[in-house]
């Protein structure tokens, strides 16, 4: 189906790039994301280019001979949405990296697509503007966070990645380069091809620089950590924020044993696990934020007689910065302290209606227990999208994947039935193709498979993701 790279080939590619990677030098990393249990597989030549002159050109040789190519940026996926399954060329955009402009008038950031998310907010920051969204991964490069339409803590609030992409340069697989939007608010000028590359995965084009737009950063700034004897009853309490007109930055829900196995791997207690002779079973994490430190105290004081009426044992407030930190660091640690205690370890980011959310996380634990599987769960809350992870350190790896498929098929048939979707923020990649046919059915994965084929007529840009089933 594909091509080979021949000697003649990697000769073109030098010519048109100075950094070019065979044999050893390729860095064993692209062969895999952060879930590497989607397999693993090297490619047969790694670029890393520095403009997007230099990305269009090894583009337009690759289509030209006929030669699969995957694009990459920090590789911290989570679906196997960077793993080069064929071979050939991988175009890690990561040393794109460059912080390119402000216009404070218009509210925008013009930046390369390789800069890191936590680059990014501390430059704006700095600048006294926010970049609202919040992913869990902040050394992801904020160009896959546009692929995937990463969502985040804040995007209760101020929305997820898409809200905030104005205008993006892309490479197209047939080497043609492409501005898609503009610096303006809104449009209503033909067909919307910035949103259709937005969460394409990297299957449409190569997203080389970004023109997001940023916000003046809110005066004050406090989180709380409200314990609950169990889980029902703290996400009982979320719709009675809006309810309430309070509108938080952030509400993350956390069960008991994430929330020990976070703070092992970070060194730090910080959530209390007894209360007045009570467990804690779960907790929510609220972050609140305003023009005026009277203004947060207000709502601080409105949100505590709010969950106590609703059965929170105790409200306890982190009202300065290094309170604030290391109530969020156990928070942005829940994966790599569960990678930390697990041999083998898959993961879904379902999302379901947020009323539904207690209801769907009885039944993905009794389906769990049911398949042979220890489930550790966590999400937003505020949104309704869930981190569900299995784990196991006993079964052997093709009986592990054997129980997932199971477990998934399941959990995925009933978050469709409580009109949930897939995936919230993580993405389809290679790992989800399955369960997206079975959600969305086949008509709609037909129409995506053909917007593919008038972007990719050789279909050779990241093969095998999303919609594009070999």
């Amino acid at each position: 189906m594909y091509n080979q790279l021949t000697p003649e080939i990697i000769e073109e590619i030098k010519k048109v790039s100075n950094n070019v990677f065979m044999g050893e030098e390729i860095n064993p990393d692209y062969a895999k994301d952060e879930m590497p249990i989607y397999g693993t597989h090297m490619p047969d030549l790694a670029v890393q280019p520095r403009s997007t002159e230099e990305v269009a050109a090894v583009m337009k040789i690759c289509y030209e001979n006929n030669i699969p190519v995957t694009p990459r940026g920090a590789g911290t996926g989570l679906a196997g949405g960077a793993v080069p399954l064929y071979g050939g060329v991988l175009i890690d955009i990561s040393k794109m990296n460059k912080i390119k402009s402000y216009d404070m008038e218009n509210f925008v950031v013009e930046i390369e697509a390789g800069v890191l998310l936590n680059d990014l907010a501390e430059d704006c920051q700095s600048k006294g503007m926010l970049y609202p969204p919040d992913p869990g991964e902040k050394f992801a490069c904020v160009g896959g966070n546009v692929a995937t339409n990463a969502g985040g803590m804040r995007a209760v609030k101020y929305g997820a990645t898409r809200d905030y992409v104005r205008a993006m340069t892309v490479v197209l697989p047939t080497g043609e380069i492409t501005h898609l939007g503009a610096t303006v608010s809104k449009t209503s000028s033909g067909y919307s091809l910035l949103n259709l590359m937005i969460g394409s995965e990297g299957t449409l084009g190569i997203i080389t620089e970004l023109t997001l737009k940023i916000i003046p950063a809110p005066k004050a700034v406090a989180s709380l950590i409200i314990p609950y004897e169990d889980l029902e009853t703290a996400l009982a309490t979320v719709p009675k924020f809006k309810m309430a007109h309070m509108n938080p930055q952030a509400i993350e829900f956390m069960e008991r044993e994430i929330v020990l196995a976070s703070e092992r791997y970070v060194g730090k207690s910080v959530f209390p696990q007894e209360m007045d002779g009570i467990q804690i079973g779960a907790y929510l994490l609220v972050t609140l934020d305003g023009n005026s430190e009277d203004e947060v105290d207000a709502l601080i004081e409105q949100a505590a007689e709010l969950v106590l009426e609703a059965g929170a044992i105790d409200v306890l407030v982190a009202d300065t910065s290094a309170k604030m930190k290391d109530a969020w660091a156990a928070r942005s640690s829940f994966l790599e302290a569960i990678m930390e205690e697990t041999k083998l370890l898959d993961e879904c980011d379902v999302v379901v209606p947020v009323n539904k959310i207690a209801e769907y996380l009885t039944f993905v634990n009794k389906t769990g227990e049911e398949c042979g599987l220890v489930i550790k769960s966590f999400g937003h809350a505020g949104d309704g999208n869930l981190h569900i992870y299995q784990c196991s350190n006993d079964l052997e790896e093709e009986e592990f994947k054997k129980r997932v498929d199971k477990f998934f098929d399941i959990i995925y048939k009933e978050a469709t039935n409580c009109g949930g979707l897939v995936s919230g923020e993580h993405g389809i990649g290679s790992g989800k193709v399955k369960y997206l046919v079975d959600s969305v059915g086949e008509t709609n994965m037909a129409i995506m498979e053909g917007i593919k084929r008038v972007f990719d007529p050789k279909m050779i840009l990241n093969p095998g993701k999303v919609c594009y089933r070999l």
